[in-house]
């Protein structure tokens, strides 16, 4: 009774809806299939953005995003950006739905001459990124963004706000303590505790995060980068903007 009162309201208001054969099950096994199917279809190279943390790699690609430049926003599909920290003040998104984002957004993208993505590892969180990407990441164009250090600070706690997380903070941490050298982490825990985020941060990018990223770099030995320095995030922007009209 109550579908057909419904079907009968959507009918009144002019709304079309259609049901899906096999319901989401059907849907699910489409897109598992339509993304392994990719690994030989999906045409665009990718330019990849590269940087220590809080660089602003998500932003910039965000805000070239906003501007009709083909992203694709892995840590926004994944609701997690891929740090220790990486769930605070958000919305983590399960495997199933970060791959119909994902397929979605392939699937608009298809026809590009290239895509635009960060130098994720395969997990972002929770969720796992298709080798098909992994693979054009690793052959694409790499882009590294240098800027200063008190900017990637305030960049960090512009996009974190860690004062509204302050036992978020805390507890993520306490999971990545043990690799920072004894007296450091002691100070961090300090800083947190006392609410002087930008220190805490300064000290995890100098003896974690920096270290980290020099190691993960090591995966790209024969690439070629090209290295933007600048000393703002909006510097940044208009250079890989450049970069774009000069080579698309």
């Amino acid at each position: 009774m109550r579908s057909k009162t419904t079907a009968t309201l959507l009918s009144l208001m002019d709304i079309h809806v259609y049901r899906l054969a096999g319901g989401y099950q059907e849907y699910r096994k489409w897109v598992v299939a339509t993304l392994e199917n990719m690994v030989m279809e999906f045409k665009p190279n990718a330019l990849v953005i590269h940087g220590n943390t809080g660089n602003g790699k998500t932003v910039i690609l965000r805000n070239l995003q906003a501007k009709g430049y083909p992203v694709v926003d892995l840590e926004g599909m994944a609701g997690h950006r891929g740090s220790a920290f990486g769930h605070i003040g958000l919305q983590a998104n399960n495997q199933r739905m970060f791959d119909s984002l994902l397929l979605d957004e392939l699937l608009r993208q298809q026809q590009s001459d290239y895509i635009m993505l960060e130098a994720e590892s395969k997990r972002i969180g929770k969720i796992c990124v298709p080798d098909f990407i992994l693979s054009k990441k690793n052959y694409g164009r790499h882009v590294k963004l240098e800027l200063p250090l008190e900017v990637r600070v305030q960049n960090i706690l512009n996009d974190y706000e860690p004062w509204k997380y302050p036992q978020d903070c805390i507890a993520d941490f306490q999971k990545i303590r043990s690799k920072i050298h004894v007296p450091i982490a002691a100070e961090i825990a300090d800083c947190l505790e006392q609410g002087e985020y930008a220190r805490a941060v300064e000290l995890l990018l100098l003896h974690y995060y920096d270290k980290r990223y020099a190691y993960s770099e090591q995966n790209y030995v024969d690439s070629d980068f090209i290295t933007i320095t600048a000393s703002s995030m909006e510097e940044a922007e208009k250079q890989i903007e450049q970069l774009l009209h000069e080579w698309y």
